[in-house]
């Protein structure tokens, strides 16, 4: 049965829980309850990495072991102190979304049974120009988090050899993220742009560990840098954010030097404020230079001018963009028709 709802008093900001005991990770023993005190727990930190970006919601109401989905506008009946932007999808419709401010959205968002909060690239005064570019290393099967690890260290090679500061975090799974904060001055597809040129150059580096393949079957036992999470409307979970795992794990900031030692398993929403209080937050420091695109858009025109490697393709359910490739998976061309019908 539903437990009674209570009342919590987040920073001046008066948040109902309802039903706080229902169990949202049977195999941790985390209630609803839980993941919100997490939250408020680790809420400036998180604040941070959301602070007026709009963001969607990640929803499990019926827990881990329940069904979950993606919610892009703001809910029906929510505070009036929570505050949005007014965001563009691919498609030309529009959505108010939320772009956190204060603890108690995130408090209020948890009550949702939000477990992910995904916030875009930029911010809400100007939601067409990213201000932060984003490497997600995506293990394939055959790999583990162990290579997703050995790929950032060519990343972080990489990035001081253009004098830019990543800040490395674990997904909350086998995968490693990277941000780097950029200026606001270019477009999604000049982002994308670049962030593919990017990570043509990790893959130089290691093409035995890594791939730009955007088809799976090209893929192989490598680890995928996917470029178009630099997409719009293209997300990857927050720094803090809760996963949707049995553990109840968490997308961990981290060091570069201990990103070799890690395991993601064991930083979870049980354990994450006691790191986040002995070490502060580790992002911290992103906001003190914000770097030109544009030594990586050069780069991207080396690689179209002296070796034909020019634009990728998008995720399917994007409109065709200028200058992309078909989207055809190689098995299928191999697959035509012969010119005798057979």
């Amino acid at each position: 049965m539903p437990t009674p709802a209570i009342e919590m008093d987040v920073g001046g900001r008066a948040v109902r829980v309802t039903n706080p005991d229902k169990v949202y990770f049977p195999e941790a023993g985390l209630t609803k309850r839980d993941v919100v005190e997490y939250y408020i727990a680790v809420g400036p930190a998180l604040l941070g990495a959301l602070w007026e970006r709009p963001t969607t919601l990640k929803r499990f109401v019926d827990g881990v072991t329940g069904e979950s989905f993606y919610q892009k506008r703001m809910a029906k009946g929510a505070p009036e102190w929570l505050q949005t932007a007014r965001i563009s999808f691919p498609s030309g419709r529009q959505a108010e979304e939320l772009c956190p401010t204060h603890v108690a959205d995130l408090a209020w968002a948890a009550n949702l049974g939000t477990f992910d909060f995904h916030p875009w690239p930029v911010r809400r005064a100007d939601v067409d120009h990213p201000d932060e570019l984003r490497l997600d290393l995506d293990p394939q099967p055959g790999t583990s988090f162990t290579d997703a690890a050995a790929v950032a260290g060519e990343v972080r090679a990489i990035l001081a050899d253009l004098g830019w500061t990543g800040y490395p975090k674990t997904s909350g799974g086998r995968g490693i993220h990277v941000a780097v904060r950029i200026q606001p001055r270019w477009t999604f597809t000049e982002v994308r742009r670049a962030t593919i040129a990017l990570a043509r150059m990790i893959e130089r580096c290691r093409p035995d560990l890594v791939t730009t393949s955007w088809w799976k079957e090209e893929r192989g036992e490598r680890v995928f840098v996917d470029f178009n999470q630099a997409a719009r409307d293209r997300t990857i979970a927050s720094a803090y954010s809760v996963r949707g795992t049995p553990r109840a794990t968490v997308s961990a900031p981290v060091t570069w030097d201990e990103l070799a030692d890690v395991d993601p398993d064991d930083v979870t929403v049980a354990t994450m404020p006691g790191r986040y209080a002995e070490r502060g937050d580790l992002l911290a420091g992103i906001d003190e230079a914000a770097y030109s695109l544009d030594p990586l858009l050069e780069q991207a025109d080396r690689d179209q001018r002296d070796h034909g490697l020019g634009d990728l393709p998008y995720p399917p359910d994007y409109p065709k963009m200028p200058g992309e490739p078909m989207r055809v998976q190689p098995s299928r061309k191999r697959r035509a028709p012969s010119d005798d019908g057979d």
